[in-house]
């Protein structure tokens, strides 16, 4: 068995520097911003978090065959005007985005709220989504429950003068819808290129994590309330932990009034914003009846696929720098030994720190995250602290994520599936300009004969010229 490497503080020091970087706090300005409401023309649409969406009606549409679709539900209304309209579609709908910040991630968030009309249910559509040469959503249904919107986020690299996303309908419902869609550069410091994988034999650094998409799974601010996109300055929502808790014994919520403190070189407000990092959850000696107790949260993930999790630290809790030292494990694996978070922020208090671990999803289909007193913790002092957590897809070697598929075969699967249409429709096309020239020969009237040429002989006339063109 090989042997494992538990991350020290001294290694981590310089990966730190690495995946945390230069940043100015100050209102994060995407270079690429683009909000649509789809099968609106309105000019434009304010959503509960006053942004306003364009109609997709004169721009980025790039399909005739599309209808637009409206709702006289007076709920979708009055929960938000944006889900009120919907372009749907029963051939494939593209959408392309002009991109001038080439070459760095973007944010792709695509809004589904289905409703029903005259024409269809939009809770029967299933369809595919493509963008850039990535399977995002493969046979996508939404699911039937309460819980709308549904929005799924994904962060892509983008290297060419435009985004292409393109919707292309599948199964028996044979159409597709979308609500709306967003694309927005991504802040440079959102993803590093490097991160830590954490195994069973094996806890090494790795490089080159950029090549790769990302798909938000969760996204949850630790013993905190609900963040809404309001609250954020990439408009994410953060939900709280509690659905998530194994083992919460011995741990309390904090909350944080003062102001957290920023640094160059480390977390800026786009990498976590202010709310995730004055709230917290801890355990310490003196609340702990339980010696060496974790606090641990579990996750569904889909198998095999590959995941980064991302952990927002803040020490929020201690009362003097150099008190807290605690472990970090993921899917039972040690991942950080004796964390010292003010080392890491040069013992500064209420200073934010990240840390990226890759994991491969485990065959149970969960994903589970701890962290817990080590042996350098103090007594009556904070054992352990969270105050986010977020985990992300990565995408599989086709370029998918959404099973073991690329786009291409989305498209010929479509061209196959429509060839049953299309070859009729040629035939039909090729029988009228038959019959269309037929009718003109005879509106022409007789054609003249003219007599055989005087070299063909009466033997060739019997046998044919088994040389002339049919």
């Amino acid at each position: 068995m090989a042997t494992t490497k538990i991350f020290s503080s001294s290694t981590f020091s310089l990966y730190v520097c690495v995946i945390s970087l230069i940043s100015i706090v100050s209102a994060f300005s995407p270079v690429d911003r683009y909000l649509v409401n789809c099968g609106s023309g309105a000019a434009g649409t304010s959503d509960l978090d006053h942004r306003v969406y364009t109609g997709d009606a004169s721009r980025f549409l790039t399909s005739t065959l599309t209808i637009q679709l409206e709702s006289t539900d007076s709920k979708l209304t009055s929960s938000s005007p944006l889900y009120s309209t919907a372009r749907a579609f029963d051939h494939p709908a593209h959408y392309a985005f002009p991109i001038r910040d080439r070459g760095i991630h973007h944010l792709v968030r695509l809004h589904f709220h289905p409703f029903r009309n005259n024409y269809n249910d939009l809770l029967e559509a299933e369809f595919h989504v493509v963008a850039n040469g990535f399977l995002l959503l493969r046979n996508f249904r939404i699911p039937k429950s309460d819980n709308f919107p549904v929005i799924k986020e994904f962060v892509i690299p983008v290297a060419s003068e435009e985004l292409k996303i393109a919707f292309v309908p599948s199964g028996k419902s044979k159409f597709g819808f979308v609500n709306a869609i967003e694309v927005i550069s991504a802040p440079q410091d959102l993803i590093a290129d490097v991160a830590q994988l954490v195994g069973f034999e094996k806890n090494e650094r790795v490089n080159g994590i950029l090549k790769n998409g990302f798909e938000t799974v969760h996204r949850v601010n630790v013993g905190g309330f609900k963040v809404t996109p309001f609250n954020d300055s990439l408009w994410r929502t953060w939900a709280t932990d509690d659905d998530y808790l194994v083992s919460s014994d011995g741990s309390k919520e904090i909350h944080f009034g003062g102001r957290v403190q920023y640094q160059m070189g480390g977390a800026s407000r786009e990498v976590g914003p202010d709310n995730v990092y004055n709230t917290a959850r801890v355990i310490t000696s003196s609340d702990n009846l339980i010696p060496n107790v974790n606090i641990s949260w579990s996750f569904q993930v889909e198998k095999g696929y590959s995941y980064m999790v991302r952990m927002h630290f803040c020490d929020i809790a201690s009362v003097a720098a150099g008190m807290l030292y605690f472990n970090v494990y993921v899917n039972g694996n040690l991942a950080y030994e004796n964390l010292d978070l003010s080392y890491m922020t040069n013992r500064l208090l209420a200073s934010p720190f990240y840390a990226d671990f890759l994991v491969d999803g485990d065959s149970s289909g969960n994903l589970l995250v701890s962290v817990g007193p080590s042996n350098m913790s103090l007594p009556r002092a904070v054992d352990a602290i969270l105050n986010g957590l977020e985990i992300w897809k990565l995408n599989n070697s086709m370029g998918s994520f959404d099973g073991e598929v690329c786009s291409d075969f989305v498209w010929r699967s479509w061209r196959r599936g429509h060839a049953g249409v299309l070859l009729p429709l040629v035939a039909a096309v090729f029988l009228l300009l038959s019959v269309s020239v037929f009718l003109q020969w005879r509106r022409s009237g007789a054609v003249a004969w003219s007599r055989l040429p005087v070299d063909v002989s009466e033997a060739d006339l019997k046998s044919g010229n088994h040389f002339s063109p049919i």
